[in-house]
């Protein structure tokens, strides 16, 4: 795509010459954020990203100590950084400090996106991280590199309702790449996701690989839900705090981390208002829309919302997940 305002993972400027390679030999579809995505490993991907995939695959080394947050795109991604980011560092920049890294910085420049930063700065020193290193990816679990799924470094996976993540990816999609949108109609969209059909999918095989792996390996993969982390937050991020071995002993930190992540905090910073742009030329004011459970509403007719529904559950029968409304 063309667009001048698009994020450079949309793009293709930087691509090398065994990705192009690779990419001939892929099946490709027209995609809703980008004019042709392809198939890899079973899930679908913009050229830039394959191309962060392909260099973080061969790359990243994994060490015991990493912290690994996983999700689909827009489900719930800025605000687990921010959650987590916060729950680790909490004794180094603690909230009732009043200048914690949160308030001038916005999340996704506190925690690198793995696939991202191989594409961007593919010489990119992770070793220099501080520990533990916390970063996150879009990758499926079958795509991570070997050295995540072998180490005992911890991987935290947030899910979404897929009607409440196909929405907040479409329009997403609208900010970052309006011409694309433009040409390629929500109902055409709805039906492509009900195919799999999109940037990261299929949804259901993303979501049930790390379902699984949770089941299987506790002590390595922690499942939350994007609408657990909105009912119940304090819940919720004790849950997190405890998986990773860090856990709370009262309950006033908790509730500080609570109030500074919440997406009302998050979205009043001046750093994440108009104007802001990450390295990529996202603006990030782009990642902070509604952050509401069952917003799907506003944006699919019942048809839509049907198609997606039925969809889900025949993908999802019989592993006993099930998606809040």
């Amino acid at each position: 795509m063309s667009s001048s305002s698009s994020s450079s993972l949309l793009r293709d400027d930087d691509l090398t010459q065994e990705t192009r390679d690779l990419i001939s030999s892929l099946p490709s579809e027209k995609g809703w954020l980008v004019s042709q995505m392809y198939q890899f490993q079973g899930r679908w991907h913009a050229q830039a990203l394959l191309q962060g995939l392909l260099l973080c695959q061969k790359h990243f080394e994994a060490k015991d100590s990493d912290i690994i947050l996983a999700t689909n795109p827009k489900s719930g991604t800025t605000w687990l950084k921010a959650l987590v980011f916060a729950l680790i560092n909490r004794h180094n920049f603690p909230v009732s400090s009043g200048n914690h890294p949160l308030l001038v910085t916005n999340p996704h420049l506190l925690v690198p996106f793995l696939e991202g930063v191989y594409y961007e700065s593919p010489n990119f020193d992770f070793s220099k991280l501080p520990s533990p290193r916390l970063m996150n990816t879009h990758l499926s679990l079958f795509s991570l590199p070997e050295s995540i799924k072998s180490s005992s470094c911890k991987i935290v996976y947030c899910c979404r309702n897929p009607k409440d993540m196909f929405v907040s990816l479409w329009h997403f999609g609208r900010k970052l790449a309006p011409q694309e949108t433009a040409d390629y109609p929500i109902e055409k969209a709805v039906k492509a996701f009900c195919e799999g059909k999109f940037i990261g999918g299929p949804f259901w095989d993303h979501v049930l690989e790390y379902w699984y792996a949770s089941l299987e390996n506790p002590n390595k993969v922690l499942f939350v839900t994007y609408e657990e982390l909105k009912k119940q937050p304090g819940d919720s991020i004790k849950r997190i705090a405890e998986f990773l071995g860090c856990g709370f002993t009262g309950e006033e930190e908790v509730k500080e981390i609570v109030k500074l992540c919440s997406f009302e905090s998050l979205s009043c910073l001046e750093v994440n208002k108009e104007g802001n742009k990450l390295p990529n030329g996202v603006e990030t004011k782009a990642f902070f829309r509604k952050g509401e459970i069952g917003g799907w509403g506003d944006t699919l007719s019942d048809s839509m919302a049907e198609e997606i529904d039925r969809t889900m559950e025949e993908k999802f029968q019989g592993s006993g997940l099930k998606f809040s409304c």
